[in-house]
């Protein structure tokens, strides 16, 4: 099991380590091909710029999705002051970047450094504290540029992405701290269980596939899955929060969520062998939530749904989880696809 946590790990720091907000995605899903491919799998990245892989079994086909793409901004315009004017890409909430350090990315594959403040961040100079919304926010660039002409010669332009730094932390205490935990770390657990199948030689009681997607974001990341589909768990961030009963040390099962209920004989089966293996596990209801597999079932799929993952605090900002909910997250998809 330690080496199985080792390696989740060290993917997770490998994954949020690759910026990839929602439209930029290429270069996580390069590393997850090259990672599976190092695993003994066959994984084919879809035109969309889906990697879907199947890690083996037969019979009633169960796809596990996870997203890779983040939160994150473009540069809607550059202006006359030479800073960047941003606009959102996902539910990126500008209250919790400003003071952020981040990279843009040009077309031309350079790379600049900057951070993200609003228009009057000084306390020493503002009148008022000004509110944190995206017409008041812009990048500065780590770069001698003051004006609109100077930071277009350095090859920045509208359309380039701006991604945020992750800052990703492990204490030795287990607590995970980083941006974009939603959905990395549950990518990760993913590329965990694909590990304990090749490692450990998992007798899988079904064909298995992982799905991660690059567009969940913006709502349409599991819109097309493999015609075979019969049963599909997106494996996404547990809402730790007010009136909810899962903590950073659990794996939740979702119930319902802002699309309605999730599948109930699914959502039966997960708790039960939850409850049978001894996990930390919590089934809670999320008002404020989509999922993959929501998308999958718009697109007109009969599959049954389910949402599970690791309790993840403070979502969309920098969240908190901990091991003991990655551990709890991995023993319940082991057991699902081999008892």
């Amino acid at each position: 099991m330690n080496s199985h946590m080792d390696f989740i790990k060290e993917q997770l720091y490998a994954l949020t380590g690759i910026p990839s907000p929602s439209g930029f995605t290429k270069k996580v899903t390069d590393y997850l091909l090259s990672e599976l491919t190092a695993l003994g799998f066959a994984p084919e990245r879809s035109r969309k710029g889906n990697v879907f892989v199947t890690l083996g079994g037969s019979g009633s086909p169960l796809v596990l999705a996870a997203h890779v793409d983040t939160l994150g901004a473009m540069v809607r315009s550059i202006k006359e002051n030479g800073r960047l004017r941003p606009t959102t890409l996902g539910g990126h909430q500008w209250s919790t970047a400003d003071g952020e350090n981040c990279t843009i990315h040009t077309r031309d594959g350079r790379i600049y450094t900057g951070v993200v403040l609003n228009i009057e961040p000084s306390a020493h100079v503002a009148d008022q504290k000004m509110e944190q919304i995206e017409e008041h926010m812009e990048i500065l660039l780590d770069e001698n540029t003051d004006s609109r002409e100077s930071t277009l010669a350095l090859g920045i332009q509208t359309g380039d992405i701006i991604a945020m730094d992750p800052r990703t932390v492990i204490t030795e205490s287990g607590y995970i701290k980083s941006r974009f935990l939603d959905d990395k770390l549950s990518a990760a657990i993913l590329l965990g269980l694909a590990h304990a199948v090749k490692e450990d030689g998992l007798n899988l009681n079904r064909k298995v596939s992982l799905l991660f997607t690059v567009y969940e974001e913006v709502g349409h990341g599991g819109s097309f899955v493999s015609e075979d589909t019969e049963e599909m768990i997106s494996v996404d961030m547990g809402c730790v929060g007010a009136d909810l009963a899962c903590t950073e040390r659990m794996v939740s099962i979702c119930a319902k969520d802002s699309g309605g209920p999730y599948n109930y004989d699914l959502v039966t089966a997960l708790s039960a062998v939850a409850k049978e293996q001894h996990l930390g596990y919590a089934i809670d209801v999320y008002p404020h939530y989509g999922s993959d597999v929501e998308a999958t079932l718009r697109a007109g799929y009969d599959i049954r749904h389910g949402l599970i993952g690791p309790g993840v605090y403070a979502s969309h900002n920098y969240e908190r989880s901990h091991m003991d909910g990655v551990r709890n997250t991995f023993e319940l998809l082991k057991t699902y696809v081999t008892q």
